[in-house]
């Protein structure tokens, strides 16, 4: 079962382990109808109907479509960082370069095998959450503190900008290789991978 998310979109948190697994079959099926339908025609009843729960259960932890969409968001970023953890447990602290392929692959991953994720992903690519909260800020953070605490390294402002300014970029070069192909586009990829490596050895070497 995946992780429940811990958002400000849920109106009410799980507290039992039968509340939570409803929870999850709603988020669930939220992921795969953004998949059939998009964002503009999913619907809550649907995601009840998908998730065999009633509306008002839907409704107990999700005040509209928007909440629900970024409670997704948040559950993939809790998953990213999990599995990114996973990946980096066995790379040697030096090699940071292997480390930032981790953390790279894992979002390819993610963005061809998730349900959901596609549209989603972070919450950056449909109007879900406050626009304020700045979306690849939340996920500066999260891989800031995942590499400064594996390679040994005090999570300083001078890291975690430069760390922002990775994001934003493979963001943006990873929005192109999708955008030129469903899977991914394989040479703009690498140029990603290259840029990623080129940038980061100022920082890291």
């Amino acid at each position: 079962m995946e992780p429940v998310p811990v958002t400000n979109s849920l109106r009410r948190a799980p507290v039992q382990q039968r509340s939570a697994e409803r929870l999850t079959r709603i988020l669930d099926a939220c992921a795969e109808l953004l998949d059939e339908t998009g964002y503009e025609d999913l619907s809550t009843r649907d995601v009840a109907a998908r998730a065999g729960v009633p509306i008002g259960s839907v409704y107990r932890f999700f005040g509209n479509k928007r909440a629900m969409a970024d409670a997704l968001a948040q559950r993939n970023l809790d998953s990213y960082a999990e599995r990114i953890s996973s990946r980096i447990a066995g790379i040697p602290a030096a090699d940071w370069r292997r480390a930032t392929d981790a953390v790279l692959d894992e979002y390819i991953a993610m963005k061809r095998t998730v349900p959901g994720f596609g549209l989603v992903d972070f919450g950056v690519q449909i109007p879900v959450g406050d626009p304020a909260a700045g979306i690849n800020h939340r996920v500066t953070d999260r891989l800031t503190g995942l590499l400064s605490a594996h390679l040994g390294r005090k999570p300083d402002a001078a890291l975690r900008r430069t760390m922002l300014v990775a994001v934003e970029a493979a963001d943006a070069l990873l929005q192109l290789a999708f955008r030129a192909q469903p899977s991914g586009d394989p040479d703009l990829i690498a140029e990603t991978r290259a840029v990623l490596h080129a940038y980061l050895a100022r920082t890291l070497e």
